[in-house]
């Protein structure tokens, strides 16, 4: 990193820093979103809930990828702007060459997993057979072939956003998510290729992305890349899978609720007025609209990261609090805005996806008013997460990111269904982001005072 860019990271206010970083990390981060939502939305409207239901049985795989892309994209990133931060420019070249590769080879390693073990897998995701079965089949074929791409894509959007650069990180998902969008409109609504069309669109949109950030990660400017660097080594591998686990365990866990969700709505909703596939439709549209909603979050955590990781490693201590305090005030806001359109508009938000019966639409309305509760004050967990990956606290990370998805969201919705039915997996979302908040904050004020001690120390 030259000098400039350094001073700058130390001196530059960090209102302007986080506009530099978070608005293309958000914008990133809300295309990656948005790629899902647009499918979704040609699909409604072409095949109604049936293709809805069956894009819901997807989603985790999806999920999945991006949980890889994250493991290697922050975590390279994260060691990346530690090692920069510290002068070592050597060790940096090697953690954003390495992560590079093991964002492909991982891709291609997942897409081969995905096609041997495809009709487990749907079962997993909570496929049971007839017409949302064969939707589901069609989809995830293509779309695994897309797989390689859009994790180098994701990973390697953080990798650019190390470099200096978050617009290109910005122009690769734009450009892929407008050739998406374009295509999905021309197969799904005028060729009337269905599922197909979609998954065709998406893998399309994702290669030119992956393209773009190719040619970018071979020329970055803040150090020279070479051949060598791009080997995989082991000391490089684990250290960069340390830093993100954090984020890779937050997707894991949601990627695991997501199935344990679709299994339970298939059995619960089944017994209940709703039907399962209604349910199965609604909720899927409720998570994918929510994921909108985190996707701001994340990018404006994700934002915080390189001038926090920074910061911390040259001691500028009370530049770190700011940013974190900064990167959650900007949080709050966004918040309280989600939940007001989440509890005001929900019957609106559901007919943007297709038409479909007054039960479908009252699970829909339900789903957001209840389960999506929480909204108001679950951005704690994610911010302050990143923030303990940040500062190379990576365990503290991923201990967060464990909390409210897998230690406490999942136990609930296996034990709240028993008692009160398909509601139980309504009520297990807001319990769990209000346990999960306790402990976060908690968390976070032992290590602030933490900072505040080293920054006497260093003075």
């Amino acid at each position: 990193m030259e000098n400039t860019e350094r001073l700058i990271l130390k001196t530059e206010k960090i209102s302007v820093l986080m506009a530099k970083f978070a608005i293309p990390s958000i914008i990133a981060m809300l295309v990656s979103a948005l790629y899902n939502i647009v499918d979704q939305l040609f699909i409604g409207q072409a095949m109604g809930i049936d293709g809805n239901a069956a894009t819901n049985i997807a989603f985790p795989l999806t999920t999945s990828c991006i949980a890889i892309a994250l493991l290697f994209g922050i975590g390279g990133a994260s060691n990346f702007n530690l090692s920069m931060g510290s002068g070592d420019t050597k060790k940096a070249a090697n953690f954003a060459g390495g992560s590079a590769s093991m964002l492909l080879i991982s891709g291609l390693v997942l897409c081969a997993v995905t096609q041997t073990f495809m009709p487990q897998i749907m079962s997993l995701c909570g496929a049971d057979g007839g017409i949302v079965e064969e939707y589901a089949n069609i989809y995830m074929r293509i779309t695994a072939i897309g797989f390689p791409f859009m994790i180098f894509t994701t990973g390697a959007g953080h990798l650019i956003r190390a470099d200096g650069n978050p617009k290109m990180t910005m122009i690769c998902n734009i450009i892929g998510a407008a050739i998406n969008v374009v295509l999905d409109a021309l197969f799904v609504l005028i060729f009337e290729w269905g599922m197909a069309g979609a998954a065709i669109a998406t893998i399309i949109g994702q290669f030119v992305s992956a393209v773009i950030a190719a040619v970018y990660i071979k020329n970055f400017k803040t150090v020279k890349l070479e051949f060598r660097h791009f080997i995989p080594k082991l000391s490089i591998i684990k250290r960069t899978a340390m830093i993100g686990m954090a984020s890779f365990f937050n997707q894991l866990a949601m990627m695991v609720v997501q199935i344990v969700v679709n299994q339970l709505l298939n059995h619960y909703g089944e017994k209940s007025v709703y039907g399962a596939t209604a349910a199965l439709a609604a909720a899927g549209i409720v998570m994918k609209v929510s994921q909108v909603f985190f996707s701001f979050i994340i990018g404006l955590a994700q934002g915080s990261q390189p001038i926090e990781s920074f910061n911390y490693g040259a001691k500028e201590y009370k530049r770190v609090r700011d940013t974190l305090w900064f990167t959650l005030g900007i949080s709050a806001v966004l918040s309280v805005c989600a939940s007001i359109l989440f509890n005001v508009f929900p019957s609106q938000i559901l007919s943007m996806f297709g038409k479909g019966d007054d039960t479908y639409v009252e699970f829909g309305v339900r789903f957001f008013r209840i389960y999506l509760f929480g909204v108001l004050f679950s951005f704690f967990q994610p911010v302050v997460s990143t923030f303990f990956t940040s500062i190379g606290k990576a365990y503290k990370g991923a201990f967060l990111s464990l909390t409210r998805q897998f230690l406490f969201l999942l136990p609930l919705l296996l034990v709240l269904p028993l008692y009160f039915g398909i509601d139980g997996i309504l009520y297990a979302g807001p319990a769990s982001d209000t346990i999960a908040v306790i402990i976060t904050l908690i968390m976070m004020g032992i290590e602030l005072r933490n900072i505040r001690k080293l920054e006497r120390s260093s003075q």
